[in-house]
């Protein structure tokens, strides 16, 4: 049997167990296992003989392969990022920004709901966890909108599609797990995250203010405020500019060298929301949950990292990367046709799986694709059929594939994002939240839209930093 053949075999056993509910990290080392084991033996002509030769040489790759990805220093990034936004709540930082927010923006028609839209990217800044995001503010802004007379179903979907904006603006879990799948920039993905993460947060708010002005009864307006409450309301907030700030110039500083690595910044960030913490009266028991919530989530996205990264040596060693990438690119349609297809297999493909597992298990056969349908790894932009340099390209692609991570984390009938919310408030279920997010597929239709026909959104910043 061909090593094609058998990598066309195991990934389909492991799309049947991911479907029968199998968590992904397991899914995808056994599977990953079973195929290294099964090639082997396969070149060993299934000589009944060699059968524990093959395990043993098998089990050793898969033994290797984890320590050997997950020792890199980049990923120390996640743990630090999702710590600092388990810091800010105890901080107060999370009430500090919805307060501050209101204050600015409740005058519009469905204020608190575009408040909390603006206040979810604010924390966003400083949370790499988009379920860390719609647990808080489902706690912090829901109550305030039904207090006014917000639908709570509405009310609920503006909290689940908000937390979405952490997957996209920096500093970003996903975004660092893309780089370390593809092998790119972590300092200029991060940096091309921030402008697609605003624009996001604009689309929704419009979207509703669209829906607030159509349906009087869904978000009233909330005024009163003064400008001198406005402007008293800001310090409070401004530990989480600081903190982005940092971030931003220990990744690219525009007058000069970057002051460090990313994962420098981050650690940085995280000693000052810390102290912030501590000066706002955070107490030895919420510093505890604060770090066992970290390592809880740090050891949940490590442990599908390390399953799923004995699946890609597998597939490394069936060819079916370079397989798929042949055939994508063979096709009789546009490059750009093509692109569209696979954000609409994304699309359907993160109604059944969680984002971060759905994009460890595709990246390493789209993406190589992708790149080939654009010219390869080093193309120049004038050589292109995308219009811009390799490198570029996979910056580019990354922003996208995340933000359909992003769409995933709402889409029924899995939507983290979803069950969150609900779990979180008691007079909610799940198909509350699904029903009050529903507009909000429109919104990040018209999102990704727009980052395909207009690259220059994502690709602006990162071209700034060389």
């Amino acid at each position: 049997m061909e090593p094609i053949e058998i990598g066309l075999w195991v990934s389909g056993g492991l799309l049947v167990m991911v479907v029968l509910g199998m968590r992904v990290a397991f899914a995808a080392g056994m599977a990953g296992l079973v195929g290294l084991v099964w090639l082997r033996w396969n070149g060993f002509d299934y000589d009944p003989a060699r059968f524990w030769k093959a395990v043993e040489i098998s089990v050793k790759i898969a033994g290797l392969t984890p320590h050997s990805k997950v020792s890199a220093q980049v990923l120390s990034l996640i743990p630090v990022f999702i710590m600092i936004g388990y810091l800010a709540y105890y901080a107060k930082l999370t009430t500090a920004l919805f307060e501050a927010c209101k204050r600015w923006f409740a005058w519009v028609p469905g204020g608190l709901a575009v408040s909390t839209v603006f206040s979810t990217a604010g924390f966003a800044a400083v949370s790499g966890a988009s379920v860390a995001t719609a647990a808080v503010f489902a706690r912090i802004a829901i109550p305030e909108m039904l207090k006014i007379g917000y639908n709570k179903q509405f009310a609920a979907g503006v909290v689940a599609a908000g937390g979405t904006l952490a997957s996209l603006i920096p500093p970003s879990a996903i975004l660092v797990i893309y780089a370390i799948i593809v092998e790119q920039d972590v300092g200029k993905l991060l940096l091309a995250g921030f402008i697609p993460g605003a624009f996001s947060a604009i689309v929704y708010a419009i979207l509703i203010i669209g829906i607030a002005v159509m349906f009087k009864s869904v978000g009233p307006a909330v005024t009163g405020f003064t400008w001198r409450e406005r402007f008293v309301s800001l310090p409070p907030a401004l530990p989480i500019v600081a903190v982005v700030v940092i971030i931003i110039f220990f990744v690219y500083n525009p007058f000069g060298d970057a002051w460090g690595t990313p994962t420098e910044g981050g650690a940085v960030g995280a000693f000052i929301v810390f102290l912030m913490a501590l000066y706002r009266g955070m107490r030895w028991g919420q510093l505890k949950e604060a770090l066992l919530e970290t390592a809880k989530l740090t050891v949940m996205i490590f442990s599908i990292i390390w399953g799923v990264l004995i699946y890609v040596r597998f597939l490394g060693f069936a060819e079916l990367p370079e397989a798929f990438a042949d055939w994508i690119t063979s096709l009789e349609m546009s490059p750009m046709v093509i692109l569209i297809c696979i954000l609409l297999a994304y699309a359907v493909l993160g109604m059944f799986m969680d984002a971060i597992g759905m994009l460890l298990l595709t990246l390493p056969v789209v993406y190589p694709a992708v790149m080939a349908l654009n010219g390869g790894e080093f193309v120049s932009a004038a050589d292109s059929a995308f219009g811009m340099s390799g490198p570029m390209c996979a910056i580019w692609f990354g922003i996208l594939v995340v933000k359909m991570a992003e769409f995933c984390l709402i889409t029924p009938p899995i939507g983290l994002n979803c069950f969150v919310v609900a779990g979180v408030r008691d007079d909610l279920n799940v198909q509350d939240v699904f029903r009050g997010v529903a507009p909000f597929f429109v919104a990040d239709a018209v999102t990704i839209a727009l980052l395909v026909a207009f690259p220059g959104i994502v690709l602006w910043l990162p071209s700034l930093a060389g």
